[in-house]
Order: structure tokens, then C-alpha cells, then sequence
């Protein structure tokens, strides 16, 4: 099992040493969008927490993850105009997880229609609005 890397993409954002186009906060997670989306609207939840998988994380912050998603889900559905958003999570290298400290992708799109992960870096303009509208949506 992959060990947790305090250097990690992830862990930096959380300690703003990297910047992100932030959807939601709150003290257990963080949502933001994906700079390189597999769909326009594309948003990575993440704990507050140093985990690599969920097996690694505590109850308190797995419901925390998920109360988060819930949340950005709904304004995915709002912001975006859409029903269907993929929901997926990545254990392992050998499962396709890039980054190890947990995430979820919240992606709107048809599974069948995504673009490769990390195929190419989003437009930070666009990001920075499509967050802005979710923000607006969640209240934040």
C-alpha cells in the first residue's frame, strides 16, 4: 500500500502553498476544481485529513467527504444544467489513482463520453468562473 506523501499535489493546496479554484470549504474538506478535467465542471473533494485511500480515513471524516459531495453535487446539477454526474474514486495505482491523498471526482458527464485523466490542463479562466457560480451556489 502506497504510503502517505506530505508533498503530495493535495497536501500542498491544503497548506496554500499551491492555489486552487476553490468550490466549497468547510473544517473537514475542501472542493476544487479539477485543472485537468475529464468534463467542463469537473470538482475534486478532498479531506482535511492525511489520508491515501478510504480504509485510511476515520468515520468523522468520511461523512464529512461525502456531506461535501452531496452539496456540490446539487450544484453541479443547478449551476451546470444537468442531471447525470459521475461519482468516482480511485484506491491504488494500479486503479488509475494519480495523487495519492484521498478524492473524489464529481464530473458532469456520460462515463462513456469523459476525457482522459489528466489529457490536458484546463482553461484557468473558465475554472475560475465555473467555481465562482458554484460558490454562489453553495453559499460560500
Amino acid at each position: 500500500m502506497q504510503q502517505y506523501d506530505q508533498n503530495n499535489i493535495f497536501a500542498k493546496i491544503l497548506r496554500g502553498e499551491i492555489s486552487c479554484h476553490k468550490v466549497y470549504e468547510d473544517d473537514h474538506t475542501l472542493a476544487f476544481m479539477d485543472v485537468m478535467p475529464q468534463a467542463r465542471g469537473h470538482v475534486l473533494v478532498i479531506p482535511k485529513y492525511e489520508a491515501v485511500e478510504l480504509s485510511d480515513m476515520n468515520a468523522e471524516y468520511i461523512k464529512a467527504v461525502f456531506s461535501t459531495a452531496q452539496k456540490v453535487i446539487k450544484a453541479q446539477r443547478k449551476v451546470l444544467q444537468r442531471e447525470g454526474i459521475v461519482q468516482l474514486q480511485l484506491s491504488g495505482e494500479e486503479a488509475g489513482q494519480s495523487v495519492f491523498h484521498y478524492h473524489i471526482h464529481l464530473i458532469p458527464a456520460n462515463v462513456h463520453d469523459m476525457g482522459k485523466h489528466e489529457g490536458k490542463q484546463a482553461n484557468q479562466s473558465e475554472l475560475s468562473t465555473l467555481a465562482a457560480q458554484l460558490r454562489a451556489e453553495l453559499g460560500q
